[in-house]
């Protein structure tokens, strides 16, 4: 029954930590104190350290089986989290008015928006892609909960962040910045930005059985 107490625990945690600093009177008090940057590091801390949390108390809840693990799956959750990295290091920093994660938006350029064009919420695709990926060769009660819980939490947060940034931002001019371009640029800032997601997905690899305590190459 404990395991069951930690995993509702961290799950409780997990949404508040994630509703409350992002309100705009309590994330404009914390970026007068913390920057910009400082609030963007500081929340995405928070954040990696939380679900970290979740993801092993998912671990130590009792084991309820629903599909059989075979090794076709791990191949799915692989290629799908270097598409994770690759879309969150391309995105975090970048100006994004549109959603979180981004810093100095007063530059974005509609014209010029970079991944923004493809994607508005970028790290919520990313959230959704890493809970699909792990979804497929974790076929428990608990696990199967998490990632159904945190890719419904991405899906559902597109709408919600689309709504509030509407009414900060006013209609109209939510509407033109919206309306983004697709293009592909290749920059020296971004061949940068994809060196750095390799490096991010071999660390993640490096750290996933200690940290996690399941080994994804195997």
């Amino acid at each position: 029954m404990s395991g069951w107490f930690e995993y509702i625990l961290a799950f409780i945690v997990f949404f508040v930590t994630h509703s409350i600093p992002v309100r705009p009177g309590v994330k404009s008090r914390l970026v007068a104190v913390l920057g910009a940057r400082g609030f963007t590091i500081a929340y995405s801390f928070l954040s990696i350290a939380v679900l970290t949390w979740v993801i092993v108390a998912a671990g130590r809840a009792p084991f309820v089986g629903l599909w059989d693990w075979a090794p076709w799956q791990n191949h799915v959750t692989l290629t799908v989290m270097f598409l994770v990295c690759l879309i969150a290091t391309l995105s975090i920093g970048r100006p994004n008015p549109l959603s979180f994660g981004g810093a100095n938006n007063h530059r974005f350029d509609p014209d010029h928006p970079g991944l923004i064009g493809w994607m508005r919420h970028p790290l919520l695709v990313a959230l959704f892609l890493w809970a699909f990926g792990h979804m497929i060769p974790n076929g428990n009660v608990a696990h199967v909960i998490l990632f159904v819980v945190f890719g419904g939490f991405a899906l559902l947060g597109m709408r919600i962040i689309d709504r509030r940034q509407k009414r900060i931002m006013g209609a109209a001019e939510w509407a033109r910045l919206a309306d983004t371009r697709r293009t592909v640029t290749v920059t020296p800032n971004g061949l940068i930005r994809v060196v750095i997601a390799v490096a991010v997905y071999a660390l993640l690899l490096w750290l996933h059985e200690p940290v996690i305590g399941v080994e994804p190459l195997l």
